[in-house]
């Protein structure tokens, strides 16, 4: 299987959710094996930040990569839309501090991606795989991975409020199964938060175009939510996001309770740190010959890890 990147250039503009500032994203091909990267675009010039667990600055509130004094936010939905889409080499550009959040799901990036085109290039893909189990947990949450020749994420949430409660999916990454069941999954915030965001100068370019927002007993969108179980596909969105910041594709098999962007980060950086204890290279030949579950859903969840 080859590498893959997008025929031709392409941009759109909105507002980013939590500065509430205009920003403009435009997104161009790029060879083999020159991996995301993310350029961060400014009166001063331009700064180069490459995906590595370790440019991850803050996950109060989306996840923030920077070098030096550049910094880009919210970049996890985009990236879940490049690794569903299965890009592997693209330029970022982001005129501003953070992504535009659109309509707060990965679907206007997958349309955008899409609308550029999809071509296949000249080298191998690449992918890590784990082999052997990890559990990594803090405070109650945790990131349990065993070996699996793909990526399946099995999702666990549990929120004290009448609309959510404990939501459970499992997602075996794939295309088809990406664009179908979580592409679409906006993010999501109770409104007694958001308000106090807002008075603290947070979150101001947030409104019900872009998340589900949730008063004491109901949501607050007219139009109610995409999924009866939103949530949890968001939160596999995120996580997709948070683990493409490795750099290259992880193929694991993926047990997931309560974690978000700050567990999700500090998850990678131990990856980072024991690399050989856990990971190793996929070989060229079994990338090529990986076979996805068209339909990319696992009917029941399998048991836990130990």
């Amino acid at each position: 299987m080859l590498q893959k990147t997008i025929r031709k250039s392409i941009s759109c503009s909105g507002i980013g959710l939590h500065s509430g500032e205009k920003v403009h994203l435009a997104l161009h091909p790029a060879q083999e094996d020159t991996e995301l990267v993310f350029v961060h675009k400014s009166g001063e010039g331009s700064t180069l930040i490459d995906l590595h667990p370790d440019k991850v600055r803050d996950t109060g509130l989306a996840t923030t990569i920077a070098d030096g004094k550049s910094n880009i936010s919210t970049i996890e939905h985009l990236l879940a839309a490049c690794y569903g889409l299965g890009l592997d080499n693209l330029r970022l550009e982001v005129f501003g501090s953070e992504l535009p959040i659109l309509d707060g799901s990965a679907s206007p990036f997958v349309f955008l991606l899409k609308n550029a085109g999809i071509r296949t290039q000249s080298k191998p893909k690449k992918a890590l795989r784990f082999k052997r189990d990890l559990k990594y947990e803090d405070n109650g949450k945790s990131i349990r991975v065993r070996p699996y020749n793909g990526f399946r994420v099995h999702y666990t949430i549990d929120f004290d409020h009448p609309m959510i409660g404990e939501q459970k999916y499992c997602l075996d990454l794939c295309s088809e199964a990406f664009n179908r069941e979580v592409a679409n999954a906006r993010t999501f915030g109770f409104l007694k938060d958001v308000e106090k965001m807002q008075q603290m100068g947070l979150a101001r370019g947030g409104s019900l175009d872009n998340a589900v927002v949730l008063d004491d007993y109901d949501v607050v969108n007219p139009e109610g939510l995409r999924f009866g179980d939103e949530m949890v596909r968001h939160k596999i969105l995120d996580f997709i996001g948070d683990m493409a910041v490795m750099g290259v594709p992880l193929w694991g098999d993926f047990r997931i309770k309560y974690s978000g962007h700050a567990l999700n980060n500090a998850f990678l950086r131990y990856l980072v740190r024991n690399r050989d204890d856990y990971l190793e290279p996929v070989p060229e030949e079994e990338i090529s010959g990986k076979s996805v579950p068209a339909e990319g859903r696992v009917p029941e969840m399998e048991p836990a890890l130990a």
